[in-house]
Order: C-alpha cells, then sequence, then structure tokens
C-alpha cells in the first residue's frame, strides 16, 4: 500500500518541523550554557555571574505563562513563525564587542572611553582582568576534543565578490560550529616595517579564515570537504601571504616561506647558526640552508 501524496506532503513538513525545532533548542541550550562560562571569564564575582546566568531564564519565567495562555488562542504556526522572526530581529540588533587594551589603565580606560560612549549597553563587563583571563575569553567555543580542520589566507581585497562567495559557501557548512573569519591587520600592526621582526604581514588588510568543527566524527569528512571546496572558491581573491599558525599538515609544497615573506632567508641564517642539523623540526619549520 502506497501512501498518498498528502501524507507525503505532511510527513515533509512534520520533518521540516523537527529539524527546525531541534536547531532552535539547541541554539537556545548552547546560549544558556555557554552564558555562565563567558561570565566566569570576565569576572570571578559569583553575584555578577549568578546575575548573568539568571538573565537567561528571566523571560521565560516572567511571560511563558501568559504567553502559553495566548498560543492557545492564536495559530500555533503564525506564532512560531513570528516569534522565531522577532528573535531573530533582536539578535540582528544586538551587537557584542570584545576589546583588549594591553597597557596602563589610564590608557585603557581612554582608549575604550569612545565605545563606552557611543550609547546605553545591554551589558558593559568592560574593566581590568589578568592577560591569561582575556586570551582564554572564547576557549568555550573551542571545547577539547572537539575536531577541527582549518585553512587560511591572506585576502587581495575585501571585495563584493569576495563577500558574496563566502554567504554562498557558508550556506553548504555542515556543522553549526563552523566559520567564517576575518582578521583585520590595521592600526598598530601596520606601523611596523616588514622586515624589522620575524612577522613580515604589516599592510593593512584581511586574513581570511575558514574553520569547521564538530564533536561528531560522522560528518568529520563532509567539514573537512566543506573547508576544501570553500578555500578553493575564495582562491580568486586570495593573496601570496600566510599566516604561519594557520597552515596545516596538509599543505601542499613548502607553504612557510609565505609566512615569513621576505625576512624567510634570514631566518634560515639564523637557523643555520643555532640549530644546523635541524634538531628543531616539529614545527612549521624553517629549514636550515644546506
Amino acid at each position: 500500500m502506497t501512501e498518498t501524496p498528502k501524507t507525503e506532503k505532511q510527513r515533509g513538513r512534520l520533518g521540516f518541523l523537527l529539524a527546525s525545532t531541534g536547531v532552535s533548542v539547541t541554539g537556545d541550550g548552547v546560549l544558556l550554557a555557554a552564558t555562565p562560562l563567558l561570565a566566569a571569564s570576565l569576572t570571578r564575582d559569583p553575584l555578577q555571574i549568578g546575575i548573568v546566568s539568571a538573565a537567561g531564564y528571566a523571560a521565560w519565567l516572567s511571560v511563558g505563562l501568559p504567553a502559553g495562555a495566548l498560543v492557545d488562542r492564536w495559530p500555533r504556526r503564525r506564532v512560531m513563525v513570528t516569534v522565531d522572526l522577532l528573535r531573530t530581529l533582536v539578535l540582528l540588533l544586538l551587537v557584542g564587542l570584545i576589546a583588549a587594551h594591553c597597557g596602563s589603565l589610564a590608557d585603557g580606560e581612554a582608549a575604550v572611553r569612545t565605545i563606552k560612549a557611543f550609547g546605553p549597553p545591554v551589558m558593559d563587563m568592560m574593566g581590568p582582568i589578568p592577560y591569561c583571563t582575556q586570551n582564554g575569553i572564547l576557549d568555550a567555543a573551542f571545547p577539547k576534543g572537539a575536531l577541527n580542520y582549518w585553512k587560511s589566507s591572506f585576502l587581495v581585497g575585501l571585495s563584493d565578490d569576495a563577500i558574496n562567495t563566502m554567504i554562498e559557501q557558508f550556506a553548504d557548512c555542515p556543522t553549526p560550529m563552523g566559520q567564517l573569519l576575518l582578521e583585520h591587520f590595521h592600526g598598530a600592526a601596520t606601523r611596523v616595517g616588514a622586515t624589522d621582526t620575524a612577522f613580515p604581514h604589516r599592510r593593512a588588510g584581511y586574513n581570511f579564515l575558514v574553520l569547521s568543527q564538530t564533536t561528531d566524527p560522522t560528518i568529520s569528512d563532509r567539514c573537512t570537504a566543506w573547508v576544501r571546496q570553500t578555500y578553493a572558491a575564495m582562491e580568486p581573491f586570495i593573496a601570496a601571504g600566510r599566516y604561519v599558525n594557520y597552515l596545516d599538515d596538509d599543505e601542499t609544497g613548502d607553504s612557510v616561506p609565505a609566512a615569513y615573506g621576505p625576512n624567510y632567508r634570514r631566518l634560515q641564517e639564523i637557523k643555520t647558526k643555532y640549530d644546523p642539523g635541524n634538531f628543531f623540526h616539529l614545527n612549521q619549520n624553517i629549514r636550515p640552508l644546506r
């Protein structure tokens, strides 16, 4: 006995509902779990951490009961779509900013004064914290044991075509933990000569990073394939420079010279002087001169 087209259509709608609900609930769960961890990375005050954590439940406690009564009287599909659209709009209107100033407290306060004066924030947790705490603020987004595969290069420029390509490729990302990152090189980093230090990337511009991450081994191959596909699609916009921390074991050819640019020969000379046998080679290796 075969199902009628109507029944198959209903099953398709049910599958879509289950999938969308699962994504929404997963996002809510991740947010509720990550919020207190983020707060704990910014402050050691248990009261402040508790307030931030409680804020995540405030809406449910305050409007959950009356909202349930109203939903019983309204078309459920319309309510779900409307609420999710409103939530999306609120999230689009919110902007999070993480800032860091490594220097005196007075200079740091002066550096963030413009940001603080822009308008009344929903939350303001800017203040002096230890450097190690600052360095670990995003640790919760990269859990221990997750499967990662990254590829990265500097861009020639951030053109409309490059941005559109990123958007198109990200639509195929198989993991909710995947990211496309743009790291803006500017300011103090560009006021140093390219040959003054080992790091040569001193021109204003953007480094592009494709990052796949998953805790599900069954989709690890798909994640890796998506990174390679996205990186290949972005090749028309990629410059010669590479960031050494993002080089991987499966790079074709020797990518290390591109990471050090005009400084590579000088680094080889130093390597030849202090480590001619290349004893320290378990890294992005600078080979000694032969």
